[in-house]
């Protein structure tokens, strides 16, 4: 991580928000510059690699100059203290987005073909396995809760089903019997594994 200017003294501080509320461009520049330090100093906490810390860096600094530009000196808080506020908004909430992005990304990206040839995907998989059980799942609207319930809810034989099954954690979709071979137990177990995980799903969005 590169170096970053000192943080300004507090009666340094306190002159250039003054200027900086007056409308002085240049304060405002070097108010920002001179907190670069606490924008690195709270990106660590979010264990980012080389790669993204800089990325992160820059959110951050996006954050910073909300503050700056919000900051009211007649609060009686210091600018570092508001600032770190709106720092760790600004990059839980792109951090949030990410996250929800990614998870919609794969439940709508294709994993396989119908014997017309036609695209399938996840959700396609799920809201056709069995329409008495999952008809009510508003899945489109609680993709995050769908995994964190196969996660939380399931047990470990379910889990390991359902994930082959649908194809969930970057693996190809398998078959009913495919999974039996693999786990060497009946196929009508493991559609009745399968449909009992996913009654469990489907009650917990009830």
């Amino acid at each position: 991580m590169k170096a970053f200017p000192k943080p300004l003294s507090t009666k340094e501080e306190q002159e250039y928000l003054k200027q900086c509320q007056k409308g002085d461009k240049e304060a405002r520049g070097i108010l920002i510059e001179r907190n670069l330090r606490l924008v690195a100093h709270i990106v660590k906490k979010y264990n980012a690699n080389d790669k993204d810390i800089d990325d992160l860096i820059s959110i951050g600094t996006i954050g910073l100059i909300k503050a700056i530009d919000t900051f009211n000196m007649n609060k009686g808080i210091r600018l570092a203290t508001y600032a770190s506020r709106c720092i760790d908004n600004e990059l839980l909430m792109m951090l949030r987005t990410n996250k929800k992005q990614s998870k919609e990304v794969y439940l709508y990206e294709p994993i396989g073909a119908d014997r017309e040839g036609n695209e399938i995907n996840l959700l396609d998989i799920i809201e056709s396995s069995d329409k008495d059980i999952v008809d009510n799942i508003e899945l489109k609207e609680n993709i995050g809760k769908l995994y964190e319930l196969v996660n939380s809810i399931l047990t470990e034989r379910e889990k390991e089903i359902i994930c082959m099954r649908y194809g969930l954690g970057y693996a190809q979709e398998v078959t009913q019997r495919e999974i039996a071979n693999k786990l060497g137990i009946s196929r009508s177990y493991v559609s009745r594994i399968e449909k009992k995980a996913i009654r469990k799903l489907s009650e917990c969005f009830k």
